[in-house]
């Protein structure tokens, strides 16, 4: 007798059961959406559609926690509605004016956030649009217009957090914890071939910066999981600063000179591989050699190992769900110069756009207009707001198309709910499918595809199937993305280069005056954390430009040495004998000017005059301190007068 078991397809169509699922949950939360809003006789119901489209996120936690920023958001785009209808109702240039620079304000403010912080910035920006400025020619309607939009949005929100429990929507912290895991891995590796003196790439350190710090915005939606979310989340926060810390250990190990003994380095690879227990139990009579040359070496060694086992310590509380005894901020660089270029340049996008709908005196612009600031907003939070547009040109189009086959074919005239529940499914459920690929040029057509289908159909009870307003609507909603993409050609975004140089200008002003305006607000490690932020928007901006590499070789030099001085500094803070206090002033001073011969000088000093556990420990700092500098490029990029 035999038996045979019949296993699930792992995909179906190309597309994994995973996003099937992500799919169907976004076409039912949007069937309810409109159930929801057709039964209480919104006066807006695509907007409640639109928002589950825009909350369409594959966890939970993260749908969650966009839809609590999407409502604070919806809240001060009202406000400022309100606001500036009330000061230029009747001066319409002003009001148009007024919203230019209040985009230009919000996306500056996506320019120094992340995440779904980044996107309540620009909503509050293109809130305005659909409230004051499709209510330009009827001021007196903008609290009425509030509180329908501010009503659809609260359905959908609803609707979407209804579906994603019932279904069963993933959490996120399994595949978060299996990221975090694979980057420590490949920490380890990279710690192991500077152990064993193998040939590394800057370049692949700096992608793996990359990937690290840009968990960030993801850990954040760990919060709203669950109750057990905010433990997650500090322990997935710990780990990921502590990832960064013991990258940056090995970094400083691979500064030093190598031991000769080949023997003594693979065991030392070696012990990535033992458990803690068997850590515990090794003999530690390699640290005891009396050859005091090979201190800072043995130190950093110890420094290395003392950063894995703090990531082994918070994976481990992330998987078993128990607090760690500390954690660690990730506080997020941003650049001001970065961001003010951004806002300004926007804000004249808006400006150019509402001139050319002014000029062409059409009878709908406010809604071109208002597509414009979304497409504008939206693409701010990516990082290449132009190739967002492009998708958006590419994909307005195809929406068109598509829409007309749904309103016109599928449909027809069709009246029932169930009916038009069952048309729609395959619709959105095929851009949503998009959506989940891992070309980024079909994922964002997808997306667009989900916001603009909605947008286009613009769902009523009853529905109207008027030809000729579905041809203004596809009309206008083309004309806004090709005037948007007209004029990102004609003020283009800040070009790659020059982000570089800037962030880079920012690096060198920030290790300048390291010691003398020390940034108390952070542990060493967390300002770590936060200048790779910095190096990882650096291996962002143009990978294919010819200045790229060098670009980034300065800004990991620039990472070393801050990481360096500021651990070079905190060892010495622990030195309170006052016999030593004139070593340790002068230590600091050589620490300041960055000077490795002074810092060596330092360092015998303090071998000299002192043997206790932290002074042996400063003087490894120092000697390490002093190797990174004396090996940073001789040439660094500098920006005169560029300030972030």
């Amino acid at each position: 007798m035999s038996a045979t078991t019949t296993q699930l397809p792992s995909a179906i169509a190309g597309f994994p059961l995973r996003s099937w699922a992500f799919a169907i949950r976004i076409w039912m939360a949007s069937v309810v959406a409109l159930l929801a809003s057709f039964w209480l006789q919104l006066e807006a119901p695509a907007s409640a559609m639109l928002t589950v489209m825009i909350l369409a996120e594959p966890t939970r936690g993260q749908a969650l926690e966009k839809a609590g920023f999407r409502l604070i958001a919806t809240l001060v785009g009202v406000a400022a509605s309100i606001a500036i209808v009330g000061a230029l109702s009747q001066t319409r240039d002003l009001l148009l004016v007024a919203f230019a620079l209040w985009m230009g304000l919000c996306i500056y403010a996506c320019g120094l956030l992340d995440g779904y912080r980044a996107y309540a910035a620009v909503l509050s920006g293109y809130t305005v649009a659909f409230i004051a400025i499709q209510q330009i020619d009827n001021p007196q309607g903008v609290f009425e217009a509030a509180t329908e939009r501010g009503a659809a949005i609260a359905v959908g929100v609803l609707s979407i957090t209804l579906v994603n429990d019932l279904l069963l929507a993933p959490d996120r912290h399994p595949q978060l914890g299996a990221q975090l895991t694979a980057l420590h891995q490949r920490v380890r590796n990279y710690a192991r071939a500077v152990i064993r003196r193998e040939a590394t790439d800057a370049m692949a350190v700096a992608v793996l910066i990359r990937e690290i710090v840009t968990l960030r915005s993801d850990i954040s939606s760990l919060g709203a999981e669950s109750s057990s979310g905010p433990v997650r989340s500090a322990a997935a926060r710990s780990a990921m600063v502590a990832l960064v810390a013991e990258l940056q250990a090995a970094r400083a190990l691979a500064a030093l000179p190598a031991r000769s003994d080949t023997a003594l380095r693979e065991r030392w690879a070696s012990m990535f591989d033992l458990s803690p227990e068997e850590l515990s139990k090794i003999s530690s009579r390699d640290q005891d050699s009396p050859d005091s040359d090979q201190a800072p070496l043995r130190w950093a060694f110890g420094e290395l190992m003392r950063r894995d086992a703090e990531v082994r310590l918070h994976l481990v509380a992330l998987k078993s769900v128990v607090r760690p005894s500390w954690s660690w901020r990730a506080p997020l660089y941003r650049s001001q110069r970065i961001a003010i270029e951004n806002g300004v340049r926007a804000a004249a996008c808006v400006a150019a756009a509402s001139l050319v709908f002014v000029l062409a005196g059409w009878p709908s612009a406010s809604s071109a207009l208002s597509l414009v600031a979304v497409a504008l907003g939206l693409g701010a939070t990516t990082p290449a707001p132009r190739t967002f547009t492009t998708l958006g040109f590419i994909g307005a189009p195809i929406a068109v198309g598509l829409t007309g086959i749904l309103e016109f074919v599928v449909l027809n005239g069709v009246s029932d709910f169930p009916l038009l529940a069952i048309g729609l499914a395959p619709f959105l459920i095929g851009a949503a499918l998009m959506a989940t690929s891992l070309n980024p040029v079909w994922a964002g057509l997808g997306k667009v595809n989900l916001i603009f289908i909605s947008a286009i159909f613009a769902p009523s009870n009853p529905q109207t199937y008027n030809p000729q307003s579905f041809l203004f609507t596809s009309l206008f909603t083309c004309a806004a993305m090709s005037v948007l993409l007209a004029t990102q050609y004609l003020i283009p975004p800040v070009s790659n280069r020059q982000r570089r140089r800037w962030l880079l200008a920012s690096a060198w002003h920030d290790l300048r005056l390291l010691l003398d305006r020390p940034d108390r607000r952070y542990a060493p490690e967390e300002a770590a954390f936060r200048d790779a932020v910095r190096v990882g928007q650096i291996a962002s901006a143009g990978p294919n430009e010819a200045e790229y590499r060098t670009s980034v070789e300065h800004a990991l030099a620039y990472f070393d040495q801050a990481a360096a001085i500021r651990c070079g500094a905190a060892r010495l803070a622990r030195l309170t004998d006052s016999a030593l206090a004139a070593l340790v002033v002068n230590a600091r001073a050589a620490l300041a000017a960055r000077d490795p011969q002074l810092m060596r000088a330092a360092a015998d000093s303090l071998c000299a005059h002192a043997e206790t556990d932290h002074a042996a420990a400063a003087r490894a700092a120092l000697v390490v301190a002093g190797a990174i500098v004396e090996q940073a490029p001789a040439a660094a990029i500098h920006v005169q007068g560029a300030r972030s």
